[in-house]
Order: structure tokens, then sequence, then C-alpha cells
């Protein structure tokens, strides 16, 4: 057999194979490049749709935070060395003679009291002191059970120190001037389950505007979400040092 009809034959054998090698390569590239323009679209559509989110969330945030950050900053400086007075209170003093029978418990003195004089806010801590035997001089006597009951609102603090026995109850009520009370709204004193509800509103939306703002950041980016979560670690770990 002639050499060079043999590598002619080998040619002629192997020719046909780098045209399908070629157009498989220029497939698979083809390939990825459409899943490429496929996931790109919805990469875009989730950013948008994230930018509404954060957009809206930021909107309600907004609206509670300018009234938090204002008290907040008057609760900051309720002491020295930079304290900003919220203005003097107005107090009043009343003595209210008892029905008859008389309460029998701090609880049924409440309610009465609530009802009688129309006391804003839900009766807070109450403090009972039993009776207990006191020295005068050279002599001994009873002191008598003790009551002492506080009634906390936004706008005013109640409180009334009874005596048992007595026929009459001292109340004591301290009016909040408009700075005093917007911090009682800020420390929630004497409010309703639907007002503290309204503040978990304004702590979700802080983590929610925390969460979205750094997927804005990172823009699902591989570089900047691993920077972002490095971060994020170095912080919680620094924390979690600090408090151990």
């Amino acid at each position: 057999m002639n050499t060079t009809d043999t590598l002619d034959s080998g040619a002629a054998d192997f020719a046909p194979l780098a045209p399908h090698a070629s157009a498989t390569v220029a497939g698979a590239s083809g390939t990825s490049g459409v899943d490429a323009q496929q996931k790109r679209p919805r990469r875009i559509t989730f950013i948008r749709w994230l930018r509404k989110i954060h957009g809206w969330i930021g909107l309600w945030g907004a609206a509670l935070g300018l009234l938090f950050g204002t008290t907040g900053f008057f609760l900051n400086h309720r002491a020295g060395p930079l304290r900003i007075s919220t203005g003097a209170p107005q107090v009043s003093e009343l003595q209210v003679p008892l029905p008859q029978p008389a309460p029998e418990s701090p609880r049924e003195l409440a309610a009465w009291l609530k009802g009688e004089l129309k006391l804003a806010g839900k009766p807070g801590r109450v403090q009972k002191e039993p009776a207990h035997a006191v020295a005068w001089g050279d002599r001994s006597a009873v002191q008598p059970e003790h009551w002492q009951l506080t009634f906390a609102s936004p706008q005013q603090m109640t409180s009334a120190d009874y005596w048992v026995g007595s026929g009459y109850v001292t109340v004591k009520r301290t009016g909040n001037t408009f700075l005093a009370t917007l911090t009682n709204l800020h420390k929630g004193v004497g409010l309703s389950v639907g007002w503290v509800l309204l503040i978990d509103t304004l702590a979700g939306s802080i983590i929610l505007l925390s969460l979205t703002g750094v997927l804005l950041w990172t823009q699902l980016n591989t570089r900047r979400t691993i920077g972002a979560v490095l971060v994020i670690g170095s912080i919680v770990a620094a924390v979690s040092v600090g408090l151990a």
C-alpha cells in the first residue's frame, strides 16, 4: 500500500469531525447565552419589585420615625449635663370620701376610683403595706394597713393613697405638658395593646428596611453579597464579644 494513499484516507476519515465539533461548541455557548439572557430579566424584575417594597416601607417608617425620633431626643436629654426640660407638670390634690361599705381590697378601690373620678389610664402597680406595730416615744401603736395605687396615661399620672379604716382616700393628679405626653407615648405609658402593636410595626419596618437596603446595595451581585455578609458577620461577632 502507498503511504500517500494511507494519509489521504486518514485525512478523509477525520475531515468530517471538525465541523461537527465546532457546531457542538457553538451550540453549548448559545445555550448558556440564552440562559443568561433569561436570568437577567428576572433579576431586573426582582430588583424593581424590591425597590417598591423598600419605598413603601420607608414611607411608613418615616411617619412613625419622625415622632419617635423627636421624643427619643427629649428622652436622651431628660437628665444632665445636657438636660432639656419638657415643662413643669400641673399638680392637684383631692380628698375623696369613700362609699359605705368601703372597698375591701385595692382592686375594688381602683375600680371605684376609676368610675367615680373618670380616671384615664389603667391601674398600675399596687403597693399594699400590712398593719404593723410602731414605736411612738415610750408608747407603741398599730399602724393600719396602707394602700397605694397609680393610674398612668400619656396625659397624666394619678396616684391614690388610702389608710384602711379611714373614711377618705387622697388622690393626687399630675398633668403632663405636651412634650411630656409625647415622651410618654414613646415609652408606652398606660397605653393599650393596639398602640404596642403599632410600635411593633415600626420595629418591623426598620428591620425590613435594613434587609431590603442591603439587597438593593448588592444588586444580587456575588462579590457585593459576599462583602455584605462579611461586614454584617463582623459586626455581629464584635457585639457578641463585647457582651461576653
